[in-house]
């Protein structure tokens, strides 16, 4: 039984003369109770046929009869179930005649003032087939869905004269009833839809926040200039952006119906809606999982790789980078449609990462496949492992979106650990550099390199090397160990960049040095955990 009360009747009436749908009847009697919906279209209207037929064999002959010319709802609602001519489970649910069938031209267009047919045609198990087989045909692997939903905007100014049609006849019988209590089309949708998908898919669960979104669009050009006469009466609502394709989006619509008069509203647009001739358009069904993460540890061997693709002029100066060597295999492996790098902090194209190497982590888009075993995450790591000499990756694992926070902790707050190659222009001995031994705690101003200008802001950093050791190699060469604070350019303090930072190794040692080579020894960020091997 559906949950109508005797007060909803003459609500029932008007809402049914007017040209809505069965559904759409329950909508605007503030029916919250979703199994309402889920009923086959047919029963419900088969239901409210009843409804309103006990009360208008409750009314006197004489009132009955008093104007022979309109035919009263129940009439008006005689159910066309000819299944056998072949119209699809909507069409023959839904299809609402009057009694002069014999007359084409008397026949009333049968899709919903309201919804527009969606609620009618969209709203049921075969349409629940149809979606499923394309999710189906995209090959994800999920185990939660939900559904959302995209309608045309038109539909707000159709529901907002609607209520303005019924808002009297309410005020009349003194019903309680709030515009914000009519229950949307999206909500009455998803309450019959996301069942029935799921059930097709296998019996996923829905949730109301699921990683996993299969998105249907409706689109009805036929009405699409019913919200035309807003732009001119609420001209500040509707702005032209370059993102989108038309300013009559839904937000804006809705904007314009709360600031609209209702006098102004019915000056520009008919109470109730006319009637469509044609049902809301279809499009195709878009599936889009939410972004996996996948984090590590690198360790680079080569001096000629750049972490990410190396691009000058439009001109690419390598083949491969970090980022490519193991986004890629990623990609693959979770059938995504793109990827995202990041890492915490970069080396540059000739500098090697060694010791337990840098943290990263892959965002990978709209994964198809979202889940690996932890047997499955060892093999991709020993995939990726055997395809190049030129990094080796650790530690790989799926994360959260919250875990990606930890990985930009350690740019500015953690230290890191450097193993320089130094030349001196002068000739020295051993115990010229064992005094850098000695010094702890050197705070140095880092005037932005030379070298890094065009894409950094111009600012003077003040970094800390919290350490240094040193062993000599030979008169002009000697190895030098740093611990230094984040963000520190250790290039730049051996060769001091033409004093933009101060003091460095050349004031130290009191002749021109200049930096060969540099391998990053540490990057003491404790994130991601480690994996024993």
């Amino acid at each position: 039984m559906l949950p109508l009360k005797e007060k909803d009747k003459p609500l029932v009436q008007k809402l049914l003369s007017a040209g809505c749908c069965a559904r759409c009847v329950l909508r605007f009697c503030c029916i919250g109770v979703q199994a309402a919906y889920r009923q086959p279209y047919q029963d419900i209207l088969k239901e409210i046929q009843a409804f309103i037929s006990d009360e208008e064999n409750n009314k006197p002959q004489d009132a009955a009869v008093a104007d022979p010319t309109v035919d009263p709802p129940s009439k008006k609602m005689k159910l066309d179930v000819a299944e056998a001519d072949g119209q699809s489970e909507g069409d023959a649910s839904a299809h609402l005649v009057t009694s002069q069938q014999s007359d084409p031209e008397a026949e009333e267009s049968h899709v919903c003032v309201a919804c527009l047919g969606i609620l009618q045609e969209y709203s049921g198990r075969s349409h629940a087939v149809k979606v499923s087989e394309a999710v189906k045909k995209e090959n994800y692997k999920f185990d939660t869905m939900v559904l959302s939903v995209s309608l045309p905007a038109q539909l707000c100014v159709r529901e907002h004269s609607l209520w303005l049609h019924v808002k009297k006849e309410v005020r009349q019988k003194s019903m309680a009833l709030d515009k914000d209590d009519v229950a949307q089309v999206k909500e009455a949708f998803k309450w019959v839809m996301q069942g029935l998908v799921a059930r097709e898919l296998g019996g996923v669960a829905v949730f109301t926040k699921s990683a996993f979104e299969i998105g249907v669009e409706f689109t009805h050009p036929e009405t699409d200039a019913d919200c035309h006469f807003l732009a001119g009466a609420c001209p500040d609502c509707f702005k032209p952006t370059k993102t989108k394709q038309s300013v009559f989006t839904r937000m804006a619509v809705v904007k314009a119906l709360e600031k609209i008069t209702d006098a102004k509203f019915l000056k520009h647009y008919p109470c109730p809606p006319a009637r469509p001739s044609t049902k809301c358009s279809h499009q195709d069904i878009q599936c889009l999982h939410a972004s996996v993460f996948v984090a590590g540890r690198y360790n680079k061997f080569c001096r000629s790789l750049p972490q990410t693709p190396w691009v000058i002029d439009g001109e690419r100066r390598m083949e491969s980078s970090v980022e490519e060597l193991i986004g890629t295999p990623l990609l693959s492996a979770f059938r995504a449609n793109g990827f995202n790098f990041s890492s915490s902090g970069r080396e540059d194209v000739d500098v090697r990462t060694l010791g337990n190497g840098r943290p990263f982590a892959v965002e990978l888009l709209n994964p198809h496949q979202s889940r690996l075993t932890k047997v499955e995450m060892k093999q991709l790591q020993q995939t990726v492992n055997e395809s190049t000499e030129k990094i080796r990756v650790r530690d790989l694992q799926i994360v959260t979106r919250e875990d990606m926070g930890r990985l930009k902790e350690g740019e500015e707050e953690k230290t890191k650990q450097y193993t320089a190659l130094v030349w001196t222009q002068k000739a020295i001995a051993k115990e010229d550099i064992t005094f850098i031994d000695d010094i702890k705690e050197l705070t140095i101003d880092q005037k932005t390199p030379l070298r890094v200008l065009h894409r950094r802001v111009l600012a003077v950093r003040q970094r800390v090397i919290h350490n240094m050791s040193t062993r000599f190699i030979d008169p002009h060469h000697f190895h030098l160990g740093l611990k230094t604070q984040a963000g520190t350019y250790i290039k730049e303090f051996v060769h001091g960049d033409f004093g933009r930072t101060k003091p460095n190794m050349c004031q130290l040692l009191e002749t021109d040095t200049d930096i060969l080579e540099l391998d990053v020894e540490s990057v003491d960020v404790d994130w991601p955990p480690a994996i024993p091997e």
